[in-house]
């Protein structure tokens, strides 16, 4: 098995260059769909913020729809793994909202705020293989806000008032709305999205915590 050995004199084999590499490429992928959205990514310009050639690009991905099939499953993947545990750290279903909010600003800080948004948008009323996968993930975290509200109701965490699924829509949609707007402005960005998920959520101010 063939290897070659990093800066810091790591040796990695072919296996684990293919997986460092598909990881690069994805990441700048996402960067690029956040940016210019589908139609407009230039798999050239991914290959090169990548630090790769459009040959080592072709090697993993068959085409652009391809390898935006496969952002959407690392966008939910590292969310999931970056913010989505967050709710695992705590048992009360507000504060882990909160935290989910926090986080969600941290992991855009790598310039993908926009990256499912953008998809979103642009390939609204079409169907489309790239569209109905971030339908699908998008749904999934919907689902498991709605059940974190609902949970919060139960407990006594979160206020009455819309249903849990609305209230949902209105915590994602004003979370994901502010990051766009202060993506990588950090330490605002984190602060910030914690005060407006506590607003729609209809919490109480809390002493500004530590930004990331």
């Amino acid at each position: 098995m063939s290897a070659v050995a990093t800066a810091q004199g790591e040796r990695l084999t072919q296996p684990q260059r293919r997986a460092r590499s598909r990881s690069a490429l994805l990441e700048s992928a996402a960067r690029g769909l956040s940016r210019y959205g589908y139609s407009n990514l230039l798999l050239e310009r991914v290959a090169r913020d990548a630090g790769y050639t459009r040959g080592a690009l072709y090697h993993q991905f068959a085409n652009k729809e391809a390898l935006a099939l496969e952002v959407v499953s690392w966008v939910e993947e590292t969310w999931y793994s970056e913010v989505g545990r967050l709710a695992l750290n705590t048992s009360d279903a507000a504060e882990a909202l909160i935290a989910m909010a926090r986080g969600h600003a941290v992991y855009c800080r790598r310039d993908v705020a926009r990256v499912m948004m953008a998809l979103r948008v642009e390939l609204s009323g079409q169907d489309h293989p790239v569209g109905r996968a971030v339908e699908e993930a998008v749904g999934r975290v919907v689902a498991e806000c709605t059940r974190l509200i609902a949970a919060g109701r139960r407990s006594g965490s979160i206020p009455p008032g819309p249903s849990p699924r609305l209230l949902a829509l209105a915590y994602l949609g004003a979370v994901e709305g502010l990051v766009i707007n202060l993506a990588a402005k950090a330490p605002f960005d984190e602060l910030l999205a914690e005060r407006g998920a506590r607003g729609v959520l209809g919490l109480p101010p809390s002493p500004e915590k530590k930004a990331s």
